[in-house]
């Protein structure tokens, strides 16, 4: 069974258990990729260079970081720290762990978002220094090499742009289209809140399954970063994945506890 792992990059994410987690299914037999998140170490990191950290939102109501020269700059130096982290800790844990950004090899590719349409104060703006991108091609052949060698890739947000440029993606909706370009069985999506709320605000009004068909009026619905993981479920699903579990990060055994269907399951 091949299993691609999102590891949110979220505060109070419990990212030790995580990779306690993964070890264990890859002492089993299972395949796995690992694709990570860094907006907490972004965040700290900027704080430590004096650099101010901005969002912006999108006229479709999607907050993102906004990623000039020096952002892009600084949000490298974070995804590849906890990237060499997560493979350290893993080595320590028997599993041979490989680090990798989409930059190398070519592995996640697509167009950089020329000009970003934004809202602010009211009134809407175009951003044309922004260096983020879209995945729309994985090195699929590289993977499936690494895999078959008995490695874990652990994949860090960066992308090649069509253009030349290195951008940030959204690491979720490249998880997504990872995992349907291996045609894995699972896509695992951890983040610092229990799956889907129907309330943002309340944790007890999780909601535990969720068909296909379903996920568009829980898109319009849901803020900045659930409205992301959403459509990344979504276009996971539409590329042949079997099932997408939105789980909670935080918890002792974040893994083993989504594979056994405690979070949101989308299938």
């Amino acid at each position: 069974m091949l299993s691609v792992i999102k590891i949110g990059g979220g505060a109070g994410i419990n990212q030790r258990a995580a990779l306690s987690d993964i070890a264990d299914a890859v002492a089993r037999g299972e395949h796995v990729v690992v694709l990570h998140g860094c907006s907490d170490a972004t965040d700290r990191l900027a704080a430590d260079l004096g650099q101010p950290v901005r969002h912006v939102v999108s006229t479709a109501g999607v907050r993102s970081r906004y990623t000039n020269a020096e952002a892009l700059r600084t949000f490298m130096m974070a995804a590849l720290r906890v990237n060499a982290e997560i493979v350290r800790t893993l080595q320590n844990q028997g599993v041979n762990a490989l680090g990798l950004s989409g930059l190398d090899g070519g592995l996640l590719r697509g167009p950089r978002k020329e000009a970003l349409r934004i809202v602010e104060d009211g009134r809407q703006r175009i951003i044309r220094d922004d260096f983020t991108g879209r995945v729309e091609r994985v090195n699929t052949a590289l993977l499936h090499l690494l895999l078959e060698q008995g490695y874990v890739p652990v994949i860090a947000p960066l992308a090649l742009a069509d253009s030349g440029e290195a951008v940030n993606v959204d690491g979720d909706r490249a998880a997504a289209i990872v995992a349907s370009a291996l045609l894995a069985e699972t896509l695992v999506i951890l983040s610092n809140v229990p799956g889907l709320l129907a309330d943002m605000h309340n944790e007890c009004t999780l909601v535990t399954a969720l068909s296909a068909a379903e996920i568009s009026q829980y898109e319009t619905l849901s803020a900045g970063g659930m409205r992301r993981k959403l459509i990344g479920a979504r276009e996971a699903l539409c590329g042949g994945v079997r099932r997408v579990v939105l789980a909670d990060g935080r918890v002792e055994h974040p893994l083993q506890s989504a594979l056994a269907g405690r979070g949101t399951v989308i299938a």
